[in-house]
C-alpha cells in the first residue's frame, strides 16, 4: 500500500494551537503562549506537514535567530503515522531552511545515535529539577518591567549566542508569570523568567554572574507560585546549590548540539530557557531548549525544548 503525499508548508501563528495540542498529547507540558513567544522570533521557521486532502499530521520549528546559529525542535509526526518517512521529510525541510548554520537541539539520550548521523555531536546533558513553589521574595530584587528593554537584551547578548528580540520581548512579558532582575552598578547581573506551563510553572531562562545572584532570582520567582510544582532544567556541568536540590526529584535528558558552523560555549550557563521545542517521531523526542552562553544561566525548560559556564548555577 502506498503511503499518501505529504506536502510541508510554513505553518501560519494561528495553526501553533494545534502545535502545542500535540505536544501536550506527548507529555511535554507547553506554555500557552510558547508558541506566540518563539514564533516571534521567526515567523517563516515553523513548518506543518498535511497530507493533499489537508489533513496535517506534523510539525517541526526550525528557528534561525541570526545567519549564524538556529534551533530546530517542535518536531512532532502524529502517533498513527510514524515509521512512515514523514518525519524525515520534515527533518528534510526544516535542515533546508537553517542551511549552513550551526543548528542547536535537544533530545533523551536513547536517540543520540541517529543524530550523530546528521552531524550532531553531544554538548552537555541536561537535568530536569522539580519542586514546589513558595517561601518569601528575598531582596534585591527588580521587576523585569522596570528594566529597560536595551539593558535587557544587552545582557542576553552575553549569553545567548544570537540577538532574539523578537523573541525576548513576548517571552519576559507573559500573563501569568514573572520575571525579575538583579541591578549592579554597571547594569544587569542577571535576570529569570517564570512562566505558566499546562502542569505548574517553569523557570528559564536564568541568568546570573555569580551564585548568590541565580539563587536570589530563583527564590524570587518561586515565591509568585506557592504550593505550585515549579521545573528546572539545568545542564549537569553546572551543579545547582544545595538549597536547589532539597525537596527536588530529578531527571535526565539529553543535549545534543550541532557544530556545523561553530560550537557555542557553556559559559555562565545555569538554566536552560525550555526543552520544549522537540520531536517525536517514531520514538525521537527532541527537546526544544532556549540556550544561554556567557553567564550564569538559570532557566527552566518546558518538555523536551541551552552556554560557557563561570560560576555554576541552574541554567
Amino acid at each position: 500500500m502506498n503511503s499518501p503525499k505529504l506536502v510541508v508548508r510554513r505553518m501560519a501563528e494561528s495553526e501553533l494551537n494545534l502545535a502545542l495540542e500535540w505536544a501536550a498529547a506527548e507529555g511535554w507540558n507547553p506554555g500557552p503562549h510558547d508558541g506566540e513567544c518563539f514564533y516571534a522570533a521567526d515567523p517563516e521557521g515553523f513548518f506543518l506537514g498535511e497530507f493533499a486532502g489537508g489533513e496535517p499530521i506534523g510539525c517541526v520549528s526550525a528557528v534561525a535567530y541570526d545567519k549564524h546559529y538556529g534551533f530546530l525542535g517542535f518536531y512532532i509526526v502524529k502517533p498513527q503515522y510514524r515509521g512512515r518517512g514523514f518525519g524525515l521529510q520534515l527533518w528534510d525541510a526544516a535542515m533546508a531552511y537553517l542551511g549552513g548554520r550551526n543548528v542547536g537541539l535537544d533530545g533523551v539520550v536513547a536517540q543520540q545515535g541517529n543524530y550523530r548521523k546528521s552531524g550532531f555531536k553531544l554538548a552537555c546533558r541536561n537535568i530536569r529539577h522539580q519542586g514546589e513553589g513558595g517561601g518569601a521574595e528575598p531582596s534585591g530584587l527588580l521587576d523585569l518591567s522596570s528594566v529597560t528593554f536595551d539593558e535587557i537584551a544587552r545582557y542576553d547578548g552575553t549569553v545567548f549566542p544570537a540577538a532574539r528580540p523578537g523573541f525576548l520581548r513576548r517571552w519576559i512579558r507573559q500573563p501569568q508569570g514573572a520575571a525579575f532582575g538583579v541591578q549592579g552598578k554597571q547594569g544587569l547581573e542577571g535576570y529569570g523568567v517564570l512562566r505558566a506551563c499546562r502542569r505548574g510553572f517553569k523557570i528559564g531562562p536564568l541568568f546570573a554572574d555569580d551564585p548568590h545572584i541565580a539563587g536570589t532570582l530563583f527564590q524570587g520567582l518561586a515565591s509568585r507560585v506557592p504550593g505550585q510544582p515549579i521545573f528546572l532544567d539545568t545542564p549537569e556541568a553546572i551543579p545547582p546549590p544545595s538549597n536547589w536540590r532539597n525537596g527536588m526529584a530529578w531527571s535526565r535528558c539529553s543535549r545534543l548540539h550541532a557544530c556545523i558552523q561553530r560550537d557555542p560555549p557553556l559559559n555562565g550557563l545555569i538554566a536552560v530557557s525550555v526543552l520544549r521545542l522537540s520531536s517525536s517521531v517514531k520514538g525521537l523526542r527532541r527537546l526544544r531548549v532556549g540556550l544561554g552562553h556567557g553567564r550564569h544561566l538559570a532557566g527552566m525548560l518546558g518538555q523536551r525544548i541551552m552556554v560557557p559556564v563561570r560560576h555554576l548555577l541552574p541554567q
